[in-house]
C-alpha cells in the first residue's frame, strides 16, 4: 500500500507564503512513524514543491490549519478525479468536519495517535469510515521516534523538531491550543524524549532544535529534568513559554546551561485589563520590561507575541507596541491581527455578535481583518497592522533591537532578515 502525506500550500495573499524561516510539521513525520512498515510512505509540501497529482498512491492523508483549508480541499479534489480516497485531519477538519466532508472521504477528528491504526487498517479492507473520532486525548508515551527521513533535504531553516509536552495549563479564550487539546496539559516520559534526541543527534548534522511544544515550562519540575536531559547533548534549541519563565532562576539557569537560544512568548496586550478579560491574569504588564531583561542577562532571545484588534485597541495601540518591543529589544515580534478561529471562544462570541465578515478560510491567516473591529475600520486595523510591521523590522529598529552581544543573534538576526523580506514584498 502507498501513502502520500501532504501539506497544503499557504495563500498568495498571506505573509507566510514568502517566509523563509520555515520547519516543518512534527505531525506529518510522527504519522509516518505510526504507520506499518508494509506501507509505502511519502510526504509533499506544496510550500516547497507543487504536489504531483499523478503518483500512484491508494490514499492520501492532508492536515491543515484554518487558512490552508481551501487549498486542502482543491488537493483533495484533484485526488479523488483519479480514484484516489483522501482523509483530512488537523484543527480545522476537527471543527468544521461537515464542510470538510463535502471534499474528502474521510475526516479524522482530534488527536490522531490512538486512531490511526484503525483508519490504516480500515482502508486496507475496503470499509474506510466517514468519520474518526477520538473519544480521549492520547496518551503521548510510547509515540515512536518521528521519520525525518521522510522529508526533503531542501527547503526548511531547520528539520530537527521534537515534541515533550502537548496542550496548555492556561486556557485563553482567544486559543485554539486549548479549544483543540482540551485544558489539558501533558508530559511525555523522559525515556521517549532522550530516545528521539538520541536519533536527531545521530543522524543530523544540524545541531538547532525547535522543541514544538506551547508552552514547555508549564510543568516546572518536568522542565528542570528535560533541561538537565538536554544538556547532555549538543543541540542550540527554542521553543514556547509564558513569561512566567522569567519567574523561575532555576529554570533560567538550567534553559541558559542546556542550549537554549530563544523561547517564543506571548505578551498579548499592553493593557492589564485586555490581559484579564482574554483570561492571560498570569501576564503582569507592570512587570514585562523587568522579565524581558532577565531572559535576555541569560543569553536568551524571545520572540514576543501580540494581537491587534480587540475592542479595547485603538490607533494609538499600535505604536505603543511597537514603542514598548524596541524599548525592550525584543528579538523578533510576531504582531498578528486577531483571528476567531473556529472552535474558539472568540469565534463564538463574534459569531453571535454577528460581526464575522467572511468565512473564506484563506483569510484566516492572522494577517487579515476578518471580523468588524470596535474602534477601527477593518481596512484601518491592517493598514496600521502592516505599517507595525514594517516599521520593526525596518533596518533602525533592528540595528537598535539587535546591537546587544547575546549568543541567540546567530538565530534571531536571520529571523529578522526573512520577516523583513516577507514584509516588504506583502501587498
Amino acid at each position: 500500500m502507498k501513502l502520500k502525506l501532504i501539506i497544503p500550500a499557504w495563500p498568495e495573499s498571506s505573509i507566510w507564503k514568502n517566509l523563509i524561516f520555515r520547519f516543518p510539521y512534527l505531525s506529518v513525520t510522527t504519522l509516518a512513524a505510526l504507520t506499518p512498515d508494509s506501507w509505502d510512505v511519502s510526504f509533499e509540501d506544496e510550500n516547497i514543491a507543487p504536489v504531483n497529482f499523478d503518483d500512484d498512491v491508494g490514499l492520501v492523508a492532508i492536515t491543515a490549519l484554518t487558512p490552508l483549508a481551501p487549498e486542502a480541499y482543491r488537493i483533495a479534489r484533484e485526488f479523488r478525479k483519479r480514484g484516489v480516497k483522501v482523509i483530512m485531519g488537523g484543527f480545522h477538519a476537527t471543527w468544521m468536519p461537515g464542510e470538510a466532508l463535502q471534499y474528502v472521504d474521510s475526516v479524522l477528528i482530534g488527536e490522531a495517535e490512538s486512531l490511526w491504526n484503525k483508519v490504516l487498517t480500515d482502508f486496507e479492507a475496503g470499509n474506510l469510515k466517514r468519520e474518526y473520532r477520538s473519544d480521549k486525548h492520547s496518551d503521548i508515551s510510547g509515540i515512536p521516534v518521528a521519520r525525518r527521513e521522510i522529508l526533503p533535504e531542501k527547503g526548511y531553516f531547520f528539520t530537527n523538531t521534537l515534541q515533550t509536552t502537548r496542550g496548555c495549563p492556561f486556557n485563553c479564550e482567544f486559543c485554539s491550543v486549548t479549544a483543540f487539546y482540551g485544558k489539558t496539559y501533558r508530559t511525555r516520559p523522559l525515556s521517549d524524549v532522550s530516545a528521539e534526541l538520541d536519533s536527531i543527534a545521530e543522524t543530523s548534522k544540524n545541531h538547532f532544535l525547535f522543541i514544538v511544544d506551547d508552552n514547555i515550562t508549564g510543568n516546572p519540575a518536568y522542565a528542570r529534568d528535560l533541561f538537565n536531559l538536554l544538556k547532555r547533548y549538543p543541540f542550540k534549541w527554542l521553543s514556547q513559554t509564558s513569561i512566567k519563565f522569567a519567574e523561575n532562576p532555576e529554570l533560567l539557569r538550567l534553559a541558559k546551561e542546556s542550549g537554549c537560544y530563544g523561547m517564543f512568548i506571548g505578551f498579548e496586550s499592553l493593557s492589564q485589563e485586555a490581559l484579564d478579560r482574554i483570561n492571560k491574569r498570569f501576564n503582569r504588564v507592570d512587570k514585562y520590561a523587568e522579565l524581558i531583561k532577565r531572559i535576555h542577562d541569560h543569553g536568551i532571545g524571545i520572540q514576543g507575541s501580540f494581537i491587534f484588534g480587540y475592542d479595547w485597541d485603538t490607533r494609538n495601540t499600535f505604536e505603543e507596541v511597537v514603542n514598548f518591543t524596541e524599548k525592550t529589544r525584543l528579538d523578533s515580534v510576531l504582531f498578528t491581527i486577531l483571528t476567531p478561529f473556529p472552535g474558539t471562544r472568540i469565534f463564538e462570541e463574534m459569531k453571535q455578535q454577528d460581526r464575522l465578515l467572511t468565512t473564506d478560510w484563506s483569510r484566516y491567516d492572522m494577517a487579515h481583518a476578518v471580523f468588524r473591529p470596535q474602534n477601527m475600520t477593518p481596512e484601518e486595523l491592517e493598514e496600521m497592522f502592516v505599517t507595525a510591521n514594517r516599521r520593526f523590522y525596518s533596518i533602525p529598529s533592528m540595528f537598535r533591537r539587535l546591537i546587544a552581544k547575546r549568543r541567540s543573534l546567530s538565530v534571531f538576526i536571520p529571523m529578522n532578515w526573512g520577516f523583513r523580506k516577507a514584509w516588504k514584498g506583502f501587498r
